[in-house]
């Protein structure tokens, strides 16, 4: 699996589930979005996890399990189980990792055996990582897992389109392995650490365009075993979850249960079509907060938006919408979801011109 396959993927409803194995990380990078460090105790309960990902079946499975952190390799046995246990039942398993093991430029045999069960290895890299991995280490680890045939990724983060740093490392990149590894270039965000460093994002859209959230489409396991419906860090670690946007917790429910919840949702399939300052716009009788995700959160509120939404999405007529909004944006291609989400002046990187070799 290639990385614009996986970023191809994001605006499938339940197309894919993300998974926050633990929030301990042996890094300490200042734009942490999830504040991850080695004092963190948060994790799902491993035995949880290991049933709830052994509830997929054949014909009701996500496309793709994303596994995440924190720091995910630091529990390398854990994440071994459950890319086996995903992929016996149909499912792609990929991993990002900050490459915290990878100072001398190696990859230990232990992280390996857990690598080589995966379908895509995806790297992060940005100046606060290279502090502590360097970059020249980094890239050679990298190679070694890509000469072991595993497909991989750099997840490359910056300041913005014109940020110096992100032009030496694309390049560096291009010159290491000669257009073999594709990049997703992001944008530092205003979460966690990060709060610190970058400004608060604008308002966003007005409600007068459609702007559909690509964040709600595939569940996220957070660190205590909640099921959110969104991946953005504010609400996966907002506690209470507003309603609209928790589908269970993985101490109760199936993945044909959380996947019933969010297909069914006719707030979410909006959100996942119009985004929700337009839902407010249409059905709203008070102005939307200020902030696109601040409106998503107000609607546990604002019932009048609510009972909107159920009109417009409920039964046979919601389902075909969300379809419809998901097929929309997978025609449109994974660059055009990047330069929306990402940093758009790199969005054409996410597809590398030359096959990665794979022994899938």
């Amino acid at each position: 699996m290639d990385l614009a396959e996986l970023i191809g993927l994001r605006p499938v409803p339940c197309g894919g589930l993300l998974v926050a194995l633990t929030r301990r990380c042996p890094l300490s990078c200042a734009h942490c979005s999830t504040q991850s460090s080695m004092t963190a105790t948060e994790r799902p309960d491993p035995r949880q996890l290991l049933r709830f990902v052994g509830s997929f079946g054949p014909d009701d499975r996500p496309d793709v399990v994303l596994l995440t952190g924190g720091e995910p390799l630091l529990l390398p046995g854990l994440a071994a189980r459950l890319a086996m246990t995903a992929r016996a039942a149909g499912s792609r398993v990929a991993l990002l990792s900050g490459m915290f093991f990878a100072r001398d430029g190696g990859v230990p045999d232990r992280i390996m055996r857990t690598v080589e069960t995966l379908d895509h290895f995806s790297a992060s890299l940005d100046a606060h990582h290279e502090r502590e991995v360097p970059r020249a280490q980094m890239l050679r680890a990298l190679r070694t897992v890509l000469d072991a045939g595993v497909p991989v990724s750099i997840h490359l983060t910056g300041t913005g389109a014109d940020d110096p740093y992100l032009a030496d490392a694309v390049a560096d990149v291009d010159r290491t392995f000669g257009g073999r590894v594709p990049l997703l270039v992001n944008e530092i965000r205003p979460l966690g650490r990060a709060a610190r460093l970058v400004p608060a994002t604008p308002p966003g859209p007005d409600g007068t365009q459609a702007a559909p959230c690509t964040l709600a489409a595939w569940p996220v396991v957070a660190f205590d075993g909640t099921v959110a419906a969104c991946c953005n860090q504010w609400t996966v670690d907002r506690r209470p979850v507003p309603a609209h946007l928790r589908l269970g917790h993985i101490a109760d429910d199936d993945w044909a249960t959380v996947r019933s919840r969010s297909l069914g949702s006719p707030v979410l399939r909006m959100l996942r079509t119009v985004g929700p300052r337009r839902l407010h716009a249409r059905h709203g009788t008070t102005p939307a907060p200020a902030g696109y995700c601040g409106s998503c959160h107000a609607l546990a509120d604002r019932p009048d938006v609510l009972a909107g939404a159920a009109r417009d999405a409920g039964g046979r007529v919601g389902e075909v919408l969300d379809r419809l909004g998901a097929e929309q944006q997978l025609a449109a291609g994974p660059a055009a979801l990047v330069r929306r989400m990402g940093c758009a002046r790199y969005a054409h990187l996410v597809e590398a011109p030359v096959p990665q070799r794979s022994r899938r």
